[in-house]
Formats: structure tokens, sequence, C-alpha cells
């Protein structure tokens, strides 16, 4: 009996701001067939170990402000990952095959350094997905391929470099959150008006985007509801149809000087 509590004890792991530098500091605390969630946040990790796939019991994985460069493409292999947050570290890239995750529900890559360019081809292919977090990157674009996230409902796009949104977003018709405050949209794609995403329930974020005057006016009047009200008009769809890509100047970069001190900045 003794021993069957001490397996059940170690099932979960934290160890949060402790001054972990490193895997191998908390190896003999875990039991790779057993252990289902490992919290290792607020530390001073610089990199995760290949052989953290040996976790084959691993639901949920916490590395939330650390000082991770890069992640090892077996991280992708752990068959049970429901949970991963690599938030506030120093990601300018994902491994090859990222995107081969079998149950993941809710990924967190808020304060890094990623941009379109950073995702391997099958990023967008995890169809479990229900929540995406790329919140404060450097993203410009998204790929078409997001439509392929077919359970999505909640994808935070705040705070990056954004200049345009796909049309292929609006395919994501269980989508009940998004949020692309804070980046250089002047427009928004008609399509997404196919999206509910005004209500209680809804939560819809546009503010602080340099858009067009007609946008911009119903934002100011009406607020977000009135931004897609107005979006599918099909005076809207009409005006939007008839812009050439280049008839818009392209609205400067905003400044990213407050992502090199994040301390004091506490995970949402």
């Amino acid at each position: 009996m003794p021993k069957d509590k001490k397996k059940e004890e170690v099932t979960e792991v934290e160890h949060v701001d402790r001054n972990i530098s490193s895997f191998s500091q908390i190896s003999h605390l875990i039991d790779a067939e057993i252990i289902t969630r490992l919290s290792l946040s607020h530390n001073k990790l610089t990199v995760v170990p290949p052989n953290i796939a040996d976790l084959i019991s691993l639901q949920s994985l916490n590395l939330w402000n650390n000082q991770i460069e890069e992640l090892p493409p077996s991280i992708s292999s752990l068959p049970k990952l429901r949970i991963l947050n690599v938030g506030m570290n120093k990601l300018t890239k994902l491994p090859k095959g990222f995107g081969s995750f079998s149950e993941l529900e809710i990924l967190d890559l808020t304060y890094n350094n990623l941009s379109e360019r950073s995702l391997p081809g099958n990023f967008f292919f995890m169809q479990t997905l229900r929540a995406l977090y790329l919140g404060d990157n450097d993203f410009e674009m998204l790929p078409g391929d997001v439509e392929n996230l077919i359970n999505l409902q909640i994808l935070v796009l705040r705070e990056n470099d954004l200049l345009t949104l796909p049309k292929e977003l609006g395919k994501l018709t269980r989508l009940r959150e998004l949020h692309i405050q804070g980046n250089r949209l002047a427009m928004i794609p008609p399509e997404l008006g196919n999206l509910e995403l005004v209500g209680s329930k809804q939560v819809l974020r546009l503010e602080h985007n340099p858009f067009i005057p007609r946008i911009q006016d119903q934002f100011d009047e009406n607020g977000a509801a009135g931004v897609w009200a107005h979006i599918r008009t099909d005076d809207y769809r009409y005006f939007f149809g008839r812009q050439e890509p280049s008839s818009t100047p392209v609205p400067p970069k905003r400044n990213k000087e407050k992502k090199v001190s994040r301390k004091g900045i506490q995970q949402a």
C-alpha cells in the first residue's frame, strides 16, 4: 500500500519559481510512465530534452515564463498531451512535425518571437485543438490552412503585426472567441461575418487597429457588434471585393520594446 500511495502522489509534479535551469534537477521526482501533469513555470529552463517523449501518460505540460529557445521534435509524439503551455519564452521557431499531436486541446504560445515563418507545414492540422493562443508574437499574416482547425473555439492573435486575416477563418464555425486587437488591420474579410462572435457567450476584440474609416466609424458608434453587422452587408462585400491589395497604405509596425522586459507579467 505505501508504494501505491507514493506512486499516486507523483502523478503530478509542480515546481514553480524554484530557479530550475535543467530537467535533470527534477528527474528523480518523475516516474515517466505515470506522471500526468508537470508544471515548471517561472523557472530558468533553456532546453526541453528529447526524452520528454518518455512521459507517455502526460496530459498537461506548463513551461510558462522560462528561457526556452527551441523545442525538440519529439514533444509532438506525447500520446496523451491535452494542454501545452510554452508562453513567455524565447521561441523563434517550432520544430518540424509540431502539428502531429494526437490529443492536444489547448496550446499557449503567447509572448514569444514567432511568425508565420516559424511554423511547420502541419501546424494547422491539429483537429483536436479547441484553444490557440498566439498573442504577443510577430505574425504579419496567418496561412489559410487555419481552416483545418475545425474544432477551434478560442483564437487569440492580439498584439501581433497582422496586416490581413485569411478569409478561411470564416470556416471555423465553432469559434466563439476571436482576439485580434492591437494589430495592423485596415479591413476584415467579409467571410468572417459567417462567424457567430457577437453575444453574451461570445468574445470579439477588435480595438487598436488602423481600420479604414467605414469600419472605424462603426466601431466608434456601436463597438464590435456594429463592425460585425457592417461586414455582413452586401455593400461591404462589394466594397471589399473592389479593393486592390496595394490601395491601402501599409501601417507601420508597433513598438514592441515592451517585449524585452517581461518581468512582472503574470499568466492570464
